[in-house]
């Protein structure tokens, strides 16, 4: 070891550019951050869903339907707040201090502009609405734009160096003083306004740790720098992102505007108890994932094979989750929502087609954010949202099941291999890799829901509950014995059963 190299980041800020340390026991790391981002999910889901448990009854809904008007709005602009910076910093070779505080200063004159957008339009906002107290509301939001652009660079470089566990801590700690702070408010009678201080708690807390953990500190700006290439990734990037939130809002937009709020209810709480565990398991692998490839890149062959049993994990993990929710989605609605719910149901199966392949496909934005394709996501995007919105607008007069059947099918047989054809075109990653990776994990799945299927027809169920726990066995008995039965499965059993290893038992191979 280089004598420098034992130096705290204090006495060397190098340390926090240079990643050639992170190459010999990359595997390692990645397991033990996926764990460690995993478990912090984990507590920031129990932490939210607290949190939402005793605001509820604490607040109004006209308190929560006020604040996610300006939302609707900051939603949209906090977008744009990074400019896709801290992937660019993340995803570099190399790196270097002008560059990294040259990109700090862009990522606070950025924030500094959304805040003053954001204070501007709130007359404007007050004015839609017909509700004077958003103007308050909104400028007050406005303030916390310009303290989470000086944590951005702070977090892109702990996590270019995998310090998933500073930054889990990091999460967990924000998200738990923004809670203690909301419902402090709530209690002392503040109502709405607790809403507003738990978000400024929280960004606050994240960027005074973000700065109190990471030893780097920026200095001033050069023109010099050679930082055109990472902002034409991050814009690409941002420009992606903008495309993809109206994309993925046109079917919320169109059925409030054109069936009223009972169906979009019915739409977005399907969707919402659809997704949300699908979130827990991507969020922490892309965290993950993305510095582990990127430090990969140089290296064709490894990175291919360590995005493969990656996209293998994700495929063990979801497929046989989304086709239990879809086989058992009238008995989800009733036993975690309420028997009121269960029009919902038919909603979420829908809604379940496309699912079942999109945590695949979110995975193919690692592969263009890794190797630097950022325009041919941006390309891809202007594409794959053009038939997102066309399915959409097919299926609204047929109101929400129409839009769910709409574009879900077309995802399934139309934009996923398209998406599969176009990123595989260029890269370590082809197309047939995909295919063959996901074919025995697709297989396997097919077979459970097949089996929930005959549970259903050929057995009378006496509770919504007891449903559940059979099929889940269904599933995990026949995902399993099909997965073991095929040489691919058993392999496929092999990697991920590998990938665990290192974490339980902390032998560490090269990935």
């Amino acid at each position: 070891m280089r004598k420098d190299a034992a130096k705290t980041p204090e006495q060397n800020p190098n340390q926090y550019f240079e990643t050639e340390h992170l190459k010999a026991n990359i595997k390692g790391r990645s397991v033990r951050g996926g764990a460690i981002t995993m478990v912090s999910q984990a507590c920031k889901f129990v932490l939210q869903t607290g949190s939402t448990v005793v605001l509820a009854r604490l607040l109004t809904p006209e308190d929560y339907g006020l604040f996610g008007m300006v939302a609707a709005v900051t939603g949209f602009i906090s977008l744009f707040k990074d400019l896709g910076l801290s992937k660019a910093t993340v995803q570099r070779e190399t790196i270097n201090q002008a560059q990294v505080s040259t990109l700090f200063w862009v990522n606070v004159g950025v924030s500094l502009l959304l805040a003053f957008v954001t204070a501007a339009i709130a007359p404007a906002i007050a004015w839609f609405y017909g509700e004077p107290r958003l103007m308050g509301i909104t400028l007050v939001l406005a303030i916390g734009y310009f303290f989470g652009g000086l944590a951005v660079q702070h977090q892109a470089l702990l996590n270019r160096q995998m310090q998933f566990t500073v930054l889990a801590i990091i999460d967990i700690a924000d998200m738990a003083v923004g809670v203690l702070v909301g419902v402090v408010a709530a209690l002392m009678g503040y109502g709405l306004w607790a809403l507003v201080f738990m978000q400024l708690a929280m960004g606050f807390t994240n960027t005074i740790m973000s700065w109190a953990v990471c030893g780097w500190r920026p200095s001033l700006p050069s023109r010099k720098a050679g930082v055109r290439s990472m902002l034409a990734f991050g814009a690409n990037l941002t420009g992606f992102n903008v495309i993809n939130y109206f994309a993925r809002n046109a079917d919320n937009v169109l059925i409030g505007r054109f069936w009223g709020a009972q169906q979009l209810g019915l739409y977005t709480k399907a969707y919402q108890l659809l997704l949300m565990p699908l979130y827990q398991i991507n969020a922490p692998l892309t965290r993950v994932a993305v510095p582990a490839l990127s430090r990969l890149a140089s290296t064709p062959e490894r990175y291919r094979q360590a995005y493969l049993k990656i996209l293998g994990a994700v495929c063990i993990l979801t497929m046989p989750l989304i086709v239990y929710m879809i086989g058992t989605a009238d008995w989800l609605m009733t036993v975690v929502l309420g028997p009121q719910w269960v029009e919902a149901g038919k909603l979420f199966a829908l809604l379940g087609i496309v699912a079942w392949t999109q945590p695949v496909s979110n995975t193919t934005g690692w592969l263009f954010v890794t190797q630097d394709r950022t325009r041919k996501q941006l390309q891809w995007g202007m594409v794959g949202s053009t038939l997102s919105i066309i399915a959409i607008a097919a299926g609204l007069p047929w109101g929400a099941m129409g839009v769910a059947a709409s574009y879900s099918i077309s995802g399934l047989l139309i934009r996923t291999p398209l998406l599969f054809w176009f990123v595989g075109q260029e890269g370590f990653v082809r197309t047939g890799d995909l295919y063959r990776t996901l074919a025995p994990f697709a297989f396997s799945a097919l077979g459970a829901l097949l089996g929930i299927g005959a549970l259903r027809y050929w057995v009378e169920v006496p509770s919504p509950l007891l449903g559940l726990i059979l099929a889940a066995a269904i599933t995990v008995i026949t995902t399993g014995s099909i997965l073991l039965a095929m040489p691919a499965g058993r392999a496929a059993v092999r990697d991920f059963r590998d990938l665990l290893i290192p974490l339980l038992f902390k032998k560490n191979k090269p990935i």
